[in-house]
């Protein structure tokens, strides 16, 4: 599969009044053609910013890169001037945003803000924007478009307008869409569908895809690889079922322990993960997650562990995977279908 993103050693903080804000540190992966990598992980762990770092949404001061590389088809996104930016986003990079109730202009008509898209890039003549703007409403399951087609987005109900967020982002027929936490705000049967619409249409467009989500039914359901981030790293990567199956970090066994699965009885209670995350105004110096790690060794709290390979696709920063570590098993005792979620 070729690699269409490839993101080196990444690191971006934000200058505050309290400090540097260290929220990415030194993070690594590609995403191919046609595929769909999640990425999970608490509240803080720096999600939102590596997938606004992508096409540099994140504002720039008081963000800042401190290292690494972000290729896309080869191009190098951290150096790109304003103007070569705009030649990429949301035409060969798209966004879905994690709330649909403010990323819409109340003001404009649904129909306008979609044919503004098609403006900007100078895809179609007048004659022709409606026209356009109907199919791609009709394209994500949008009914009645006509009478869609005009009303503001006060009008619709959230999925509605998470469908048009859908439609917008997939309008450039991007190669890559990013969708931050699409469903954040959504019930869970209007979440179902949002996903199945966004499965089918990466299907049918051969779109790749970056999914940003806390929620690992989400996950198990979507995506082809997942990445678990916490403090600002990667800890554990892998395909869906090295992760939910073959879990290496405590960190990821931790999640899958805490959430009910299909298999959680009425009664039993959920196992949360004990502490705090770490404060990233001064990172730890030791693995991010050694405070709260019940099989923390001394050096888990001196030095950041080396990525270990437990297969091709598999990895995961863990001192417990070196040759000398006492060897335990995991808790990971949650089991998923990926039909069934």
């Amino acid at each position: 599969m070729d690699k269409i993103l490839e993101v080196n050693d990444l690191s971006f903080s934000f200058h505050t009044y309290g400090g540097i804000v260290k929220s990415v540190r030194g993070i690594s992966f590609d995403v191919g053609e046609g595929e769909i990598v999640g990425i999970v992980g608490e509240s803080g762990c720096g999600k939102s910013v590596t997938a606004q770092c992508l096409v540099r949404l994140n504002p720039e001061p008081p963000g800042f890169f401190e290292s690494g590389s972000i290729k896309y088809k080869g191009q190098e996104i951290t150096t790109m001037s304003e103007h070569e930016l705009r030649k990429i986003r949301g035409v060969e990079i798209g966004f879905i945003f994690q709330d649909p109730m403010t990323s819409l202009n109340p003001t404009m008509k649904i129909g306008k803000q979609i044919e503004e898209i098609f403006i900007q890039r100078k895809l179609y003549n007048k004659k022709e924007l409606k026209e356009k703007a109907i199919e791609i409403l009709k394209l994500v399951g949008i009914s009645d478009v006509e009478r869609r087609y005009n009303q503001y987005p006060h009008e619709l109900s959230g999925g509605m307008k998470q469908r048009i967020m859908i439609a917008i982002a997939l309008v450039g027929n991007p190669s890559i869409v990013i969708a931050d936490e699409p469903t954040t705000s959504l019930d869970v049967t209007i979440e179902a569908q949002i996903l199945d619409l966004l499965k089918d249409l990466q299907k049918k467009l051969k779109t790749s895809v970056i999914l940003i989500t806390h929620d690992l039914g989400v996950i198990a359901k979507m995506c082809d690889r997942v990445l678990v981030m916490y403090g600002g790293k990667i800890v554990e990567k892998g395909n869906a079922d090295d992760i939910f199956y073959n879990t290496k970090h405590p960190y990821t066994s931790g999640l899958l322990c805490s959430i009910a699965s299909l298999e959680t009885k009425k009664n039993e209670e959920l196992e949360p993960i004990e502490g705090t995350p770490p404060d990233l105004f001064s990172p730890p110096i030791g693995c991010p997650f050694a405070a709260r790690c019940e099989y923390a060794m001394e050096i888990c709290y001196e030095t950041i562990p080396q990525e270990y390979k437990i297969n091709e696709e598999h990895s995961t920063l863990c001192w417990l995977e070196h040759e000398y570590a006492e060897k335990v098993t995991l808790p990971c005792k949650k089991q998923y279908e990926k039909e069934a979620i």
